[in-house]
């Protein structure tokens, strides 16, 4: 029971700082939303994403692994269309320049948030599981 909790307050965590990181991640309904939300991502990633997974299996076998993160982005997609206050769109992004280090101004669609957002929240947890143990 502790390491289900653990897990769902890893993606309460990882659900906020993406949506302060990224423009194109909202929660209509505040913090109510944002704790619906990581309920919702935790029961997806326990119940279905080993589906996705074994759907996925032979793409992941030919790529050596390689496209294990569109499991991510489809646990992802299902909890926006679990839960319809957690939203994600597209967004403008301004840019970044840091010395010789320049990222270009550019529109970010629905799928390259899905797919930023996916790489961030699966980062996040994953360095606070490393954390824990």
């Amino acid at each position: 029971m502790k390491k289900y909790i653990r897990l769902y307050l890893y993606n309460f965590v990882s659900l906020w700082v993406v949506s302060n990181i990224l423009a194109g991640i909202n929660f209509k309904g505040g913090y109510q939303t944002l704790a619906l939300t990581a309920l919702a991502l935790t029961l997806v990633n326990l119940l279905i994403k080993p589906l996705i997974n074994i759907l996925f299996l032979p793409l992941n076998l030919l790529t050596l692994g390689l496209f294990r993160w569109l499991t991510n982005v489809v646990t992802l997609h299902l909890v926006t269309i679990i839960i319809p206050e957690f939203e994600v769109s597209g967004f403008n992004f301004p840019g970044f320049s840091q010395g010789n280090f320049v990222i270009l101004p550019t529109y970010l669609s629905r799928f390259w948030v899905l797919v930023i957002a996916s790489f961030i929240i699966s980062f996040i947890v994953s360095f606070l599981n490393w954390l824990n143990k």
